[in-house]
């Protein structure tokens, strides 16, 4: 019977894999993983010989398919990184349970081959042979694994909770990638009807970055309904932000449904975005170290040695220089091709991807390390001054913003300078960037400066890695803030920008007197300008219309944006300087961040031809040391 049933999952294989698995089935024994390429694989045991018939492991250490799988991630500049080694190791240390090998699943293979065979073109290789998808996988109805699983968030789950906790029940822990996928999805299912799931992009080492979405018609942009996110863990080891985001998703789901009508005025009216952990590749190198360790390096960047919150193009200095320009705009700036030229994280072009992809109004990005809200700008008017007042035109705007979050929190607004973030009371919890300490290269600035999005950091207090038992009460010192910072994305003004027709007009400049700087309209011609309580001259145009104005007075303690349309009329002249710095400040459409995928592999530039044959590629160096097995197999037949 067991003959039988084995020949039948193995008809379409050679003769040489079937008497390898033949041995495999019938000698095999399960042993530790030993090799240090596929120690993170999502199981522990595997078998020797292997699906190759390599029968030790250093057969496997000095063999070409081993070598391959572990320089791919420099082969292919990043693109497939993980899963191509994670999908190698499936078949040279195979899992193994009960002294029996187990097959990674076929339709995982085909997958990856159809996403990563560009990027293995783009240098001129072949694709690996023992990652043939019909050879050394098997179907779904024959037992197979899913050795991608673990980037999914698919191992080492959320443990199960008793099933009679109360509706509000959270629970206070520090969060694995993997327990903080699964709270999210199913903080989602449970509120099915005004939450979603969804991934941004990659990190670099191929863990999905997990946003947790709330509105009343999740997935969609809803006219007039403004959008808002909160982005935690930027840096890896700073994990507050983190899980204070975890257990806000669970607080708006359990709470919407008890008919909190705080909450359910807040999502009725609004999209959120939480995005918990934008660095999970960092955290996991932080949470080696545990809980307590209040560490300043490891873990903070990134598994490429990159600095997230260093890693945005500068577009401050290029703000700056604009400033002195008579009609200069400071906003949506475009990103010079110069920064392309250096090492951009796969998590950096996720975010930029995402904000060009959603109209986000407000932002928050958590951070550790001190207890403090910042504002841009965090780059100083002059390179050389490490602590100088930098202001943007929208000064009273942030500072606003900021103090919505410092005067709800009650350490922060607390007046005692001798606690955590002490040296801020007289500033009242808040300061300009730059004041503080100057840098480049800083998401809140280029926020402000590429988009119409207006972000603030938060330093949520001076535990980077607090314990466990310190997360009850940071969650409460930190709730009312997070919804209070949440509801400043409803102040100033909004509206419909459209033609007589009642066409909707995309990309129409709001322009605001005495503000130099401008934001624009959504597809759905719809828009939203925070500002503080006043009067302005607020002005609409677009290319091809003339400029309409209107005098708006916001009262002092309007909690609504008031709405403001806009119908413009044919021009009979467009103004060309108008129409040149439209053009200027389009996102040119071959740009890299148009180009870049951020879920599956980008395809790579064509590699430079050469005559056929007349010289290995660039790449076969890596394998110089193998002598007699070179591995022949990955040149392309001419």
């Amino acid at each position: 019977m067991v003959f039988v049933m084995f020949c039948l999952s193995i008809q379409n294989v050679s003769e040489e894999s079937y008497f390898s698995y033949v041995h495999l089935l019938f000698i095999a024994k399960c042993v530790d993983i030993a090799l240090s390429s596929c120690t993170d694989v999502a199981y522990t045991q595997m078998v020797y010989p292997n699906f190759l018939d390599q029968k030790s492991r250093e057969v496997i250490e000095y063999s070409s398919e081993y070598l391959l799988i572990s320089v791919l991630h420099n082969l292919l500049q990043g693109e497939c990184n993980p899963d191509l080694r994670l999908l190698g190791c499936s078949v040279l240390a195979p899992q193994c349970e009960k002294d029996k090998a187990i097959k990674p699943c076929r339709h995982v293979c085909e997958n990856l081959k159809k996403n990563c065979l560009p990027a293995f073109d783009a240098i001129d290789m072949a694709w690996p042979y023992f990652l043939d998808c019909d050879r050394f996988f098997a179907g779904q109805q024959e037992g197979c694994f899913d050795p991608l699983a673990k980037l999914r968030g698919e191992v080492d789950a959320e443990e199960d909770l008793p099933s009679d906790l109360p509706a509000t029940f959270i629970q206070f822990k520090h969060h694995s990638y993997s327990q903080m996928v699964s709270t999210l999805k199913k903080t989602a299912s449970k509120c099915s009807h005004i939450a979603t799931t969804y991934s941004i992009g990659r990190s670099f080492e191929g863990k999905d970055l997990f946003v947790i979405e709330f509105s009343t018609k999740p997935g969609h942009h809803e006219l007039l309904k403004p959008e808002f996110k909160y982005i935690g863990n930027m840096h890896g080891n700073e994990v507050v932000g983190k899980e204070l985001l975890i257990y806000l998703a669970q607080y708006l789901c359990s709470e919407y449904l008890l008919g909190n009508p705080r909450i359910q005025t807040l999502i009725n009216n609004t999209r959120i975005h939480l995005l918990p952990s934008l660095n999970p590749d960092g955290y996991e190198l932080a949470a080696e170290e545990g809980a307590g360790y209040n560490g300043w390096v490891i873990g903070r960047q990134t598994a490429q040695n990159l600095d997230l919150n260093r890693n945005f193009p500068d577009l401050t200095s290029e703000a700056y220089r604009r400033a002195g320009i008579r009609g200069a705009r400071l906003d949506h700036i475009p990103i010079p091709q110069s920064y392309w030229w250096g090492k951009v994280a796969p998590e950096t072009k996720a975010v930029m991807k995402w904000l060009r992809s959603i109209p986000f109004v407000l932002s928050a990005s958590l951070h550790g390390g001190e207890l403090v809200v910042t504002y841009p700008y965090d780059y100083s008017r002059h390179p050389m001054e490490e602590k100088m007042f930098s202001p943007t035109p929208d000064e009273k705007v942030f500072k606003m913003l900021a103090k919505a979050y410092a005067d709800a929190h009650p350490v922060i607004s607390d007046q005692s300078e001798l606690r955590c973030g002490g040296n801020f009371v007289k500033r009242g919890g808040i300061i300009n960037g730059a004041e503080w300490y100057s840098f480049t290269g800083g998401m809140a600035d280029f926020n402000y400066l590429h988009t119409n999005c207006f972000e603030v950091t938060i330093e949520v207090g001076c535990e980077k890695f607090p314990l466990e038992e310190e997360l009850f009460t940071i969650w409460h010192e930190n709730k009312g803030a997070l919804l209070n910072y949440m509801e400043m994305v409803h102040r100033g003004i909004k509206g419909i920008v459209s033609d007589k027709f009642g066409n909707p007009i995309k990309n129409a400049r709001i322009s605001v007197r005495g503000i130099q700087h401008d934001v624009t309209t959504a597809a759905d011609g719809d828009y939203w300008r925070l500002l503080p309580a006043g009067t302005f001259i607020i002005s609409a145009q677009a290319p091809g219309y003339s400029r309409v104005m209107k005098r708006v007075t916001i009262p002092a303690g309007m909690k609504q944006a008031g709405r403001v349309d806009f119908v413009l009329r044919p021009a009979e002249a467009w103004p060309s300087k108008l129409l040149r710095r439209s053009m200027e400040d389009a996102h040119d459409p071959h740009d890299p961040l148009e180009l870049f995928d951020p879920h599956a592999q980008h395809r790579q530039p064509e590699a430079r031809g050469g005559s056929p044959g007349r010289e290995k590629p660039w790449w076969w160096s890596y394998f110089s040391s193998l002598d007699l097995h070179k591995p022949l197999w990955l040149l392309k037949q001419r």
